[in-house]
């Protein structure tokens, strides 16, 4: 995992709240330039995990090493070179866009930053940049944030949660701000419960669940894993996957509060199948839809549930 292309490097991060393994073992390896995720639900351990990589939380074992420098041991010459979005960004509510990114420039006082207007270019806030944070929408906090925390240039980007309680126009306009700062040669970490930003956005995906990575991979790649098949989706009120798994082309199946998937190898013939059964009375095919597989679909063969928001 040592590779020179490597900027952040977790071997067996450990952190226990009591009895609560909150982080159970997580490696992990991130490379320079890429969008590397941490998906899964809330409770998973992600945030934990990322605050670990940050140097806000002391693993209680493991190591964390960020461009060649290790935590705890280099953590002042780490935050030179690293931006963080809190899952939770307090502004100071009666100064403007621009008032707050001055002031936080004060803060970089020796070192390199990124001007302003700069700023406020990249997170698309010029209309805005005379607003108090207070007046702002909830979209917009959210890129005012991550503006915050490319205030001194960072050569790493961690965002947690970035675009938790959005709505689906402001969630993509923040993937746009992300995209862009890719495209400015930033490694970003960031956390998400949601499967289809990570499908969108990620380079590559770390699914973790109660504490662990349990698969990582590009979104393509886990895709392929796991399924040649197409999903068959549909309601079925009367119960569990079961009676679905013995049908002509099923390779598996899977049922949660009445949402029945089932993974074909053969369509035309588990479509045949599906639709004997609702003649004979058997099961009533409402909603029915085909698609391809999804990391959505990876993430509940894996777990055995699906991950809601």
């Amino acid at each position: 995992m040592g590779s020179e292309a490597n900027v952040i490097v977790a071997d067996g991060l450990r952190k226990y709240y009591g009895k609560t393994h909150a982080v159970d073992g997580i490696s992990l390896a991130v490379r320079h330039g890429e969008i590397f995720g941490m998906l899964g639900p809330n409770g998973a351990g992600k945030s934990t995990t990322i605050e670990m990589l940050e140097g806000l939380r002391t693993p209680d074992a493991g190591s964390v090493e960020i461009l060649g420098l290790r935590q705890p041991r280099d953590a002042t010459a780490i935050k030179r070179r690293i931006g963080i979005q809190l899952q939770t960004t307090a502004l100071y509510p009666r100064l403007s866009v621009t008032e707050i990114l001055d002031l936080f420039h004060t803060f970089y006082r020796g070192h390199p930053t990124l001007p302003t207007d700069d700023l406020i270019r990249l997170v698309d806030l010029d209309e805005k940049r005379e607003t108090r944070s207070k007046q702002l929408s909830g979209g917009q906090k959210q890129r005012l944030s991550v503006a915050l925390a490319l205030v001194n240039d960072p050569e790493i980007v961690f965002l947690d949660e970035p675009t938790t309680g959005l709505d689906p126009q402001a969630r993509r306009q923040l993937w746009d701000v992300i995209r862009a700062l890719r495209g400015r040669g930033k490694t970003i970490l960031l956390t998400t419960h949601y499967l289809e930003e990570a499908e969108q956005l990620c380079d590559r995906v770390a699914i973790v669940d109660h504490g662990k990575i349990i698969e990582q991979g590009a979104p393509s790649e886990l895709i392929q894993r796991y399924f040649q098949e197409i999903a068959i989706q549909f309601q079925d009120g009367h119960g569990g996957s079961d009676a679905y798994t013995r049908l002509p082309g099923v390779a598996h199946a899977a049922a949660e509060d009445g949402l029945v998937t089932v993974y074909s190898a053969d369509v035309p013939r588990t479509m045949a199948a599906l639709l004997e059964r609702e003649t004979s009375g058997e099961g009533k095919l409402r909603d029915l839809s085909v698609r391809s597989a999804t990391l959505e679909d990876v993430f509940l063969k894996l777990t055995g549930r699906a991950l809601r928001d």
